[in-house]
């Protein structure tokens, strides 16, 4: 997937996270920072772990396994567990090669670490280059086609002053309003951060607002 710079999100991340603290909240619902940053060690290098997550109710082994190692990284000191995700994937990972790494970890990265950004008092967006801003807009693209597949309505992405993409059609619609960032966040899910500007008939919004409520 296009989008942002994988590793250059994945460097500002961590410093965002030794900045924050371990026990910060973040904009992931029960997980504070460490959390989130055993989640990234864990997608970068354990497959086995991940397996574990979703199979670990049919094979407890398995899911014994992956309780395990997220337990000895939630207790790792934090310094080195920000390491450990600084690092990236281990050298046999496919995700190394940096087409690899761009396609899965730029997208993930970006909202991670926005994820840890905004769930700070007195946050602020980026301010983003235009060759970055660009490379959201065709990450978002793509992303909302997905995201909003129950809207109910259709769903315009709208930049302001900028370019509009139709990700889902449909008699009535909604107009989403905002910088590329935002409206990545938005499809995201983080609703409640995201700088959007819903717009559209009342009756568009009340069928918006069933399937993606702010808060929610």
């Amino acid at each position: 997937m296009p989008g942002p710079d994988a590793a250059r999100e994945r460097d500002g991340l961590c410093d965002d996270a030794l900045r924050a603290g371990p026990r910060a909240p973040t904009l992931c619902e029960g997980w504070a920072v460490r959390d989130l940053l055993v989640h990234l060690a864990v997608r970068d290098g354990r497959p086995d772990v991940l397996a574990g997550g979703v199979l670990g109710g049919a094979l407890p082994g398995l899911g014994a396994h992956a309780e395990r190692v997220q337990g000895r990284w939630l207790q790792e000191p934090f310094e080195a567990l920000v390491q450990r995700v600084r690092s990236g994937p281990p050298p046999v990972s496919p995700a190394r090669w940096r087409p690899v790494g761009q396609l899965v970890n730029g997208v993930e990265f970006f909202v991670h670490r926005e994820d840890v950004r905004r769930a700070r008092e007195g946050w602020r967006p980026r301010v983003l280059e235009r060759g970055e801003s660009e490379g959201l807009w065709r990450a978002v693209r793509l992303v909302a086609r997905a995201s909003y597949r129950r809207a109910g309505v259709g769903v315009v992405l709208v930049t302001p002053g900028g370019p509009r993409a139709v990700v889902r059609g449909g008699p009535l619609a909604v107009s989403l309003r905002g910088e590329p960032q935002e409206l990545l966040l938005h499809a995201f899910g983080r609703r409640s951060h995201a700088l959007v500007e819903v717009e559209g008939s009342v009756q568009a919004l009340e069928a918006f607002a069933r399937a993606y409520p702010v808060g929610a």
